[in-house]
């Protein structure tokens, strides 16, 4: 058996709408990263917070340039693998699909729908079949950290599935972190019609956004820790008493959000970098692998050397 707890490695980020670098990076150095899967987003910005190395990258590229349909998901989880990552936390903007989570709120995502057919997410193919569990898409023990900071900054927590009356409790005024939610990532770029914003309200979900699912999938194949943290904009179109969500109030709500992220991220890299990795995640893909090493074509062995070598 490969052992998945380790300690060390570098902490990635992955930035979305809003969060284009790190505030707080020391001995900043700008990589450029070829993969096996192609060129990722943009240059990875690497470097120090509180002494433990960090990697990250803006998904949509410098000065938002690439849809989210349009973003190389693939060789931006690569490039961070390649650079020593071992944990990634994924920030991105969400509408609310429900009464309790209001716009300025974060969520920390726990399951997700995949909504999306027009991306590739998955390392595996061309060759080499494998099968990795997604049951729990998150790590639990980087979620831990990054609500445990969020609180000691000041956030107050709202118990993990809790109904509107319950998240009413906590006002409003408060910065409100949301110990879980159902994310559904829809394919984009335009935002929901009415009638599939009450059709995600009827299954449960809790939050809608463009990319996060994609990068939970590969980071899971990657054997990556992975959390996502969804800074609340909208409330998407379902509510009557509120605007329909439009791209000008995304950006205006999220000058606030992003600071309050930045808050978050940089006291999660130096407690979670150097903690040993007692999860399952290191070794997702243990068992996945169906194919025969001895039918592996040479040139799959080399496009994915990096995620599986040990195994083929």
């Amino acid at each position: 058996m490969v052992s998945g707890s380790t300690t060390g490695g570098a902490f990635g980020v992955l930035g979305g709408t809003g969060l284009y670098d790190l505030t707080g990076l020391g001995d900043v150095r700008q990589e450029q990263v070829t993969t096996p899967f192609g060129e990722p987003s943009g240059p990875v910005l690497t470097g120090t917070i509180g002494g433990q190395r960090a990697v990250f990258l803006a998904r949509h590229g410098r000065g938002h340039r690439l849809l989210p349909s349009e973003i190389n998901y693939r060789a931006n989880v690569h490039a961070l693998k390649q650079l020593g990552a071992q944990q990634v936390l994924s920030v991105s903007a969400v509408g609310s699909l429900r009464e309790g989570i209001a716009p300025g709120d974060v969520v920390l995502v726990d399951q997700f729908v995949d909504r999306t057919h027009r991306r590739l997410s998955t390392f595996f193919g061309d060759g080499v079949v494998g099968h990795v569990s997604f049951a729990d898409p998150v790590c639990p023990e980087l979620a831990s950290t990054v609500a445990a900071v969020a609180v000691e900054i000041g956030f107050e927590a709202v118990a993990a599935r809790a109904n509107d009356r319950t998240r009413a409790t906590v006002p409003r005024a408060a910065r409100r972190l949301h110990r879980a939610g159902t994310y559904v990532c829809m394919e984009g770029p335009q935002f929901s019609t009415r009638a599939e914003s009450s059709l995600h309200r009827s299954w449960g979900a809790d939050v809608i956004g463009m990319t996060a699912v994609t990068e939970a999938k590969l980071c899971r194949e990657a054997e990556l820790c992975f959390t996502a943290m969804a800074l609340v904009t909208d409330y998407d179109c379902w509510h009557t008493e509120e605007e329909d969500v439009t791209a000008a109030a995304v950006m205006q709500v999220l000058a606030a959000n992003v600071s309050r992220a930045q808050d978050i991220v940089r006291g999660v890299i130096p407690r979670r970098a150097a903690a040993l990795r007692s999860c399952g995640c290191g070794r997702a893909a243990e068992h996945a692998i169906l194919t025969s090493p001895d039918a592996v074509p040479a040139s799959a062995r080399e496009r994915l050397k990096v995620l599986y070598g040990r195994y083929l």
